[in-house]
């Protein structure tokens, strides 16, 4: 469920990102302190550039900690369990297909059709949104996403 952004949420998100938010529907998943933490985007940004990152992670310490993983050769660890894996890659299939189920509900540009985040559905891309999807959605629905976020609480984000 999306809460509204706030004015303060509007402030807050310009500082995470050093820029004005674009493309704004609502906040998707917030820290333990009530900070945005993540927000659904546009399809189509003001523009009318196509965006497909509809679940966009805007916390700079989470950013950083998911950053960190990268780094440390996650994205190689998740994928490599996801080809070891065939009922975890159905899964990740699953999430795929819910992430532009959720997005078509705000339009479906032709230019990203059939075109989520992070590499799904069938390899590990980018673990800012592949958490920003699992955090935003609750866990069990993207379990790439849930392995970072685990991961990430796990070298001491706080979230």
């Amino acid at each position: 469920m999306l809460e509204e952004a706030t004015e303060e949420d509007l402030m807050m998100l310009r500082e995470q990102l050093g820029r004005p938010v674009r493309g704004l529907i609502g906040i998707a998943a917030r820290t333990s302190s009530g900070e945005p933490l993540v927000v659904a985007t546009r399809p189509r940004l003001e523009d009318g550039t196509p965006f497909p990152t509809f679940y966009y992670l805007t916390h700079p310490a989470a950013t950083a900690v998911f950053s960190r993983l990268e780094a440390e050769g996650k994205m190689r660890e998740y994928e490599a369990r996801l080809n070891e894996d065939a009922e975890l890659g159905k899964i990740y299939t699953s999430a795929h297909e819910a992430y532009l189920k959720d997005r078509s509900e705000y339009g479906s540009p032709d230019e990203i059709d059939g075109i989520s985040a992070g590499g799904m559905p069938t390899r590990v891309k980018c673990l800012h949104a592949l958490a920003a999807h699992a955090l935003a959605v609750g866990e069990g629905v993207n379990p790439v996403g849930d392995f970072a976020v685990r991961d990430a609480l796990a070298v001491g984000w706080p979230r």
